[in-house]
């Protein structure tokens, strides 16, 4: 890609080598006329990379129709530099995606001519991921949201291959998306189950009392917690902010990227809360004494970290909630059910819909929904208040 004028560009695009040996190519200049293209710099390197990516697309499908045809693993490197190389997008959806390409799609389709592909070719695919011992390590089915992924992924593909013109015809018109009935409901600790929560709690760690009573207390997300820095903790206002989360670990360190919905928020806290949090913190200053050398030339101060100051992989807060419940026989839910346990509780309580939103990180009361169920058994109590009034 070469600047050609003020506002053009030339793409210049290796097709192959003809009988003779001597390199093919082929050439496209580019204009850009929209003016807020032309003001924004990152934009329009994107929107450049990614005419270029088409332009290099549209010539090798032209070179395959003289000398053979597109393959299907080719398009795929394309289609990954479009969508994912050259756009942030979070390091989970880039993981798995990867993880798909090359443990199912590619293997299944990557021989294959893009126009070959036909939609009995997805329909067998399909049928393959639902073998009884299709999981990677053969031990059992898929869940139907692997299949829906694959699915989504597909279809993704060969719209791409098609606003491309690299096929004529798509192959996944007419399938549909896999049904999601299997999809694991949350489960959420009733007043008796809280209380013996809080109870084994007192014959655990300093460290793992406090991240189980918070995530249970204000609901924050495990990603939240791991990213929680003690500068975030305003103890005079009893206040915690949320302004960040990691994700995941990436080569052994943390990507730290903004909260979920990319807004930030306060939670209020309660005395309780406040003052396993002092004890917590004294705790890890008297640690801190003896650690010259710390993590990020300790420019982070982590909650929940290792003792050089490295923030914990967000598997640790469920790894140790595993192992917590499991050691003190409590109902088995997942350490996320412990936040929905708090929205749960909240609603029971007949906190106001806005607060809950707000304090959970909802972008709007519409995510209550899903605790109807809770819902529901408040209006009736509500409903029962009048009860009194009639009766007298």
């Amino acid at each position: 890609m070469r600047k050609r004028g003020q506002n053009s560009w030339t793409f210049t695009v290796d097709v192959g080598t003809d009988a003779q040996g001597k390199k093919e190519r082929e050439f496209k200049t580019l204009k850009v006329t929209d003016p807020t293209l032309l003001r924004a710099p990152k934009r329009l390197q994107e929107y450049l990379e990614t005419e270029l990516t088409k332009f290099k697309l549209e010539a090798l499908a032209g070179q395959h129709k003289k000398h053979g045809k597109m393959l299907f693993s080719k398009f795929l490197e394309e289609y990954w530099e479009v969508n994912f190389v050259n756009i942030d997008l979070e390091e989970k959806t880039q993981a798995s995606y990867l993880f798909h390409r090359k443990k199912r799609i590619e293997p299944y389709f990557g021989h294959m001519y893009m126009d070959q592909i036909e939609t009995t070719h997805i329909l067998k695919f399909m049928q393959l991921l639902r073998h009884p011992n299709a999981r990677a390590d053969g031990t059992g089915p898929l869940k139907s949201a692997t299949l829906v992924y694959n699915y989504r992924v597909l279809k993704s593909i060969f719209s791409k291959a098609m606003e491309w013109k690299i096929i004529k015809e798509n192959p996944m018109t007419g399938i549909k998306k896999p049904k999601e009935d299997d999809v694991k409901q949350m489960e959420v600790y009733d007043e008796k189950e809280i209380k013996l929560l809080f109870e084994a709690l007192d014959y655990e760690s300093l460290q793992l009392r406090t991240a189980i009573t918070l995530a249970i207390t204000t609901g924050i997300r495990r990603g939240e917690m791991a990213a929680l820095e003690w500068t975030k903790i305003d103890f005079e206002r009893g206040h915690l902010y949320i302004t960040q989360s990691i994700p995941k670990m990436k080569d052994g360190q943390p990507i730290l990227k903004p909260p979920k919905n990319g807004k930030p928020r306060r939670i209020v806290l309660s005395e309780t809360e406040l003052a396993e949090l002092r004890l917590l913190k004294a705790e890890r200053d008297a640690e801190l004494t003896d650690l010259p050398d710390q993590w990020g030339d300790g420019k982070y101060s982590f909650v929940f970290c290792h003792p050089d100051g490295m923030p914990y992989d967000p598997q640790w807060f469920t790894k140790k909630w595993i192992d917590f419940h499991r050691r003190h026989q409590l109902k088995a839910i997942r350490f996320h059910d412990l936040r929905h346990t708090s929205i749960s509780w909240m609603i029971y309580k007949q906190v106001h819909s806005e607060v809950i939103a707000k304090r959970a990180g909802h972008s709007n009361i519409k995510m209550l929904e899903i605790y109807g169920h809770i819902f529901e058994s408040v209006e009736q109590a509500a409903a029962s208040v009048f009860n009194d009034i009639k009766k007298g």
